[in-house]
């Protein structure tokens, strides 16, 4: 008799040719470490940028000091009297806002921009000197530039405080940030007023306030240095 016998044949068992995934741990390391050296470059950067804030802050009042009195009363009236409403009255953010979009808006274009832009001009500033040039071809008082500078003080004021606000609420390694980034915005700033009062006063020369913040700053780097480096 034929004797069926099954053959129970064991297949050799393949191995998984899948490695486990390896871990982000190294990866996150190098971009924790990555991040932490920007942020000294840019605390180290911002340190060396508060100089130029004293100094274009000294330069402009000296030029300004030269302008007459009621304009000087105009231009600090509208800082306090942003001041006095943010503090003690209401926190106009969405004017800011409104700012923010419009600046993104104008630089949608070219990308790096929609990101810096709108912290670092002053939008209504700017818009307050373009509708005198505009509107003093045809007014010629004292009066309409008197509310010009008024406007200047309060928008330039409000553009500074949102933005050093907005820089504050992010997390960055030192507050590089915002030493930085305020330090930049706050120069800039200054010089677009600075521009923009030479345009207008025949007494305020942005030549003279570039020079004089070049060179008082340079005195200070080279004050800074003897005192670090010498024997």
């Amino acid at each position: 008799m034929d004797k069926r016998e099954s053959l129970n044949i064991k297949k050799p068992q393949q191995k998984s040719s899948t490695k486990p995934a390896p871990s982000g741990g190294g990866s996150g390391k190098i971009s924790g470490l990555s991040n932490k050296t920007f942020g000294l470059i840019k605390f180290v950067l911002g340190i060396c940028l508060l100089p130029f804030v004293y100094t274009s802050s000294q330069a402009f009042f000296k030029e300004f000091g030269l302008i007459g009195s009621s304009f000087q009363w105009a231009f600090f009236g509208g800082i306090i009297s942003f001041l006095l409403i943010y503090l003690f009255v209401w926190e106009p953010l969405f004017i800011y806002d409104k700012g923010h979009k419009v600046l993104e808006a104008i630089f949608q274009f070219f990308k790096p921009l929609v990101n810096v832009a709108p912290n670092l001009l002053p939008i209504y500033t700017i818009v307050i000197f373009i509708l005198y040039s505009i509107l003093s071809v045809f007014i010629r008082e004292e009066w309409l530039l008197q509310y010009c500078i008024f406007l200047a003080g309060f928008t330039l004021s409000l553009h500074l405080v949102f933005a050093a606000k907005s820089i504050r609420g992010k997390k960055d390694f030192l507050k590089a940030n915002y030493i930085f980034g305020f330090s930049l915005i706050y120069i800039l700033n200054i010089m677009i007023v600075a521009f923009c009062f030479s345009l207008i006063f025949r007494g305020f020369s942005f030549v003279n306030f570039s020079q004089d913040t070049y060179f008082l700053a340079k005195n200070i780097f080279v004050v800074v240095f003897r005192q670090l480096f010498s024997v």
